[in-house]
C-alpha cells in the first residue's frame, strides 16, 4: 500500500474533541514525584518500590477511578486528594498522610506540563478543525492548562465539573455532542466529530459504544513493554474500533496536513 494511502481519510471531519490528561498533558510524568515520594518509604522489597513506579501510579490511577464513578460530582482535584490519601493508606499501609501532601497533589493538574509535540500540532489542526476539550479534570485545574497550551487555542472546553459525571459515562459524551450543536453548529450525527485520546478505558472503550470516530495517540500504550495508565490494548481489543492509530499528537497533525495538501492538488 502506497505511503499516501495508509490512512483512513481525516478531512472530512469538522472538529476534534480531545481527551486532555495522557494525550495533550504528561499526566504520568505529573503523577510521577508524589506516588515515587510515597513508595520511597516501602520496604526495598516491596513490590510497589520500584523505579519507575509504574505499577503504583496504575494502582492508584484504578483508585481515582473507583472515586470517579462512586463520587461523580465531586470535582477532580478533591477526588485526588481522597484517592492518594486512600492509596497511601489501603494500598501502601503508609499511616497519616498529610493535607500538605494531598491538597497540593489535588491541585497539581494545572501545573503538569504537556508533550513536546502538543502545541506545535495542536496549531496544524486548528488549521483544518475546530478542536474542543472533553475532559475529567475539575474547571480550576483546566483553565490553568488550558493556558499552559497557548498559543494553541480551544473553541469549547468541558469538563466533569460541569457535566456532573465523569468519563467513560455516555453521559459526558451526550452532552458533548449536544453543546458542540448548539456552541459551534457541529452534527456528530452527519459524522462531523472525531474523537481524539490516549486513554482506551474513559474514551476508546466509550466511543465505540456509542459509534463515535475516534483516534488512538498511544504514546508507546500500544507495545508490550510500553508504559502507561490508559488500559491494556491486549486485554480491551475487542472493545475499541479507533480508526487510526499515531504515537503522538504531532504525528496525528503532519498527516492531517498531509491528506489537505493531498486534497486541495486534486480539487
Amino acid at each position: 500500500m502506497a505511503p499516501e494511502e495508509k490512512y483512513p481519510d481525516l478531512t472530512n471531519f469538522k472538529a476534534l474533541s480531545f481527551d486532555c490528561y495522557g494525550t495533550l498533558i504528561d499526566w504520568e510524568a505529573g503523577f510521577l514525584s508524589t506516588v515515587r515520594y510515597l513508595t520511597s518509604q516501602l520496604p526495598a522489597s516491596h513490590p510497589l518500590n520500584t523505579e519507575p513506579p509504574i505499577e503504583a501510579m496504575k494502582r492508584l490511577n484504578d483508585v481515582t477511578r473507583a472515586y470517579e464513578h462512586s463520587h461523580p460530582t465531586l470535582p477532580y482535584n478533591e477526588i485526588l486528594a481522597e484517592a492518594i490519601t486512600a492509596f497511601a493508606r489501603d494500598e501502601l499501609k503508609l499511616s497519616g498522610l498529610s493535607d500538605s501532601i494531598a491538597e497540593p497533589f489535588g491541585n497539581s493538574p494545572g501545573t503538569w506540563v504537556p508533550f513536546p509535540d502538543t502545541i506545535a500540532g495542536l496549531q496544524k489542526l486548528a488549521k483544518h478543525y475546530k478542536l474542543v476539550i472533553l475532559s475529567n479534570v475539575d474547571n480550576k485545574n483546566i483553565s490553568a492548562t488550558v493556558e499552559k497550551l497557548a498559543p494553541a487555542k480551544f473553541d469549547a472546553v468541558y469538563t466533569a465539573q460541569d457535566i456532573g459525571s465523569y468519563k467513560p459515562s455516555h453521559r459526558n459524551f451526550e452532552y458533548l455532542f449536544g453543546h458542540l450543536r448548539a456552541d459551534l453548529g457541529v452534527g456528530r450525527d452527519k459524522g462531523e466529530l472525531l474523537h481524539v485520546a490516549r486513554s482506551l478505558i474513559a474514551d476508546h472503550v466509550p466511543a465505540k459504544e456509542l459509534g463515535l470516530p475516534s483516534v488512538w495517540i498511544s504514546r508507546g500504550g500500544d507495545r508490550k513493554d510500553g508504559s502507561g495508565v490508559g488500559g491494556d490494548y491486549a486485554a480491551l481489543r475487542d472493545k475499541v474500533a479507533f480508526g487510526w492509530r499515531f504515537d503522538t499528537i504531532g504525528d496525528f497533525a503532519d498527516e492531517v496536513e498531509r491528506q489537505f495538501a493531498v486534497k486541495s492538488k486534486v480539487s
